[in-house]
């Protein structure tokens, strides 16, 4: 918290910003303003509200510390940042950015609200290091929507790629290193994105679809096609990583293309030992390198799913109950510090003490739980309780009254 001290310009705000981080780390059922203020000893959940909302702070600038301190301590000269989506259902019109739209997390067609995010992923460890919330066009193109959400007026339209390629920029002139790139099809199939990366000099491996064309000295096939015309010899067994139970072991097969421009380039193929499923990669890189290279930046690509699954269940990142761009902004910011704290300690520990063979080391999990209990001390008096029971049963009787209220209005 030392870190992003002077983002703040009183100190108030920057005390209950470090009180707020701590309530996202604890262990709760529910992470909102009402649960942490009555978790961190607060008497009501207006300054949450408010830190979230009107306090002046530099979320971006937090944003930027969360950058710096991530790279610092899980640096690696082979990291690679990688680029996905994650969604939150919602109910309801007016949350910023909320339509029925695809979401991964749900599956389907859903009522529900995404962002882009970029994560920095390396030997020592993961974390998201840049946010972007996905606006969609039915918001953009509606001024008084935009306004009553608090959206920038300079906030144009953007797709998901673009998203991708302004957070990767933004990592790069910010004086950061990375090796490689890595995204799945939504990416991959932009030639824009791809572009971008080559211009700035770095390499990736990106999902593309079974449908992408691909030249070649032969001339421009499917990417399937190609895949059917291997032989049995241009495959070989790889792991593309330790998994939570075991190794994921692929078959894989790489094809060098014809692409213009300089540059090395591949098409990466992935087959599933049980399934035969078979996935595809456009490849870049500025020099040659080596089939276990690929595999393992392709293999990087999931680190963002375990980082999603941490953020959200042990950093609160999907239970914010805020509908203005700023406070989904500052909620989405401070839960990626929370997290990244985990991320680092869990980094530490594993470097300071290996451990004894019949452990598993560290998780952020355990890490959490250690912290929450020997740690930090919430208050739980009788007192605070009931005053807090006193405060949700008043704010639900005047929501209560409001609501009768507006319905009889609209009856007579």
């Amino acid at each position: 918290m030392g870190r992003i001290a002077g983002r703040f310009a009183r100190v108030e705000p920057r005390r209950r910003a470090a009180r707020l981080v701590l309530g996202l780390l604890a262990d709760l059922p529910r992470k909102n303003c009402w649960t942490i203020a009555e978790w961190s000893g607060e008497a009501t959940p207006h300054g949450m509200q408010h830190l979230l909302c009107r306090a002046s702070w530099d979320a971006d600038a937090v944003r930027d510390d969360v950058r710096g301190y991530v790279v610092e301590h899980l640096h690696d000269d082979a990291a690679v940042l990688v680029v996905d989506e994650t969604g939150d259902v919602k109910k309801g019109t007016h949350t910023v950015g909320v339509q029925r739209q695809y979401t991964g997390t749900a599956g389907r067609i859903e009522n529900s609200q995404v962002a882009v995010y970029l994560v920095y992923a390396g030997s020592r460890g993961h974390a998201a290091v840049d946010r972007e919330l996905y606006i969609p066009r039915s918001w953009t193109t509606d001024a008084d929507r935009c306004q009553a959400a608090g959206i920038p007026e300079d906030r144009n339209f953007a797709t998901k790629p673009e998203l991708a390629t302004m957070m990767i920029e933004r990592f790069l002139d910010a004086g950061h290193h990375a090796s490689w790139a890595a995204g799945d099809e939504v990416y991959g199939s932009n030639p824009k994105l791809r572009a971008a990366l080559e211009k700035r000099g770095l390499s990736y491996v990106l999902a593309v679809a079974c449908s992408a064309e691909v030249t070649t000295p032969a001339g421009k096939f499917r990417a399937d096609t190609l895949a059917g015309k291997l032989p049995k010899r241009a495959w070989q067994k790889l792991s593309a990583g330790a998994g939570a139970k075991c190794y994921r072991l692929y078959d894989w097969a790489v094809i060098d293309t014809a692409d213009p421009g300089p540059g090395h380039r591949q098409l990466l193929i992935r087959r599933n030992r049980t399934t035969g499923k078979l996935a595809y990669y456009r490849c870049y890189s500025p020099q040659t390198v080596p089939l276990t290279t690929l595999v393992r930046v392709a293999g990087s690509r999931w680190r963002v799913e375990e980082t999603f699954q941490s953020e959200k269940g042990l950093a609160g990142l999907d239970e914010h109950q805020v509908r203005r761009f700023m406070s989904w902004t500052r909620w989405a910011t401070l839960a990626m510090l929370a997290h990244a704290f985990l991320a680092v300690v869990r980094a530490d520990e594993h470097a300071r003490h290996p451990g004894p063979t019949d452990l598993i080391p560290l998780t952020c999990n355990e890490i959490q739980r250690l912290f929450i209990t020997l740690v930090v001390q919430p208050v739980h008096h009788t007192a605070h309780r009931l005053g807090w029971s006193d405060w949700r049963r008043r704010h639900q009787a005047r929501a209560q009254f409001g609501h009768y209220r507006r319905q009889a209005a609209t009856q007579t």
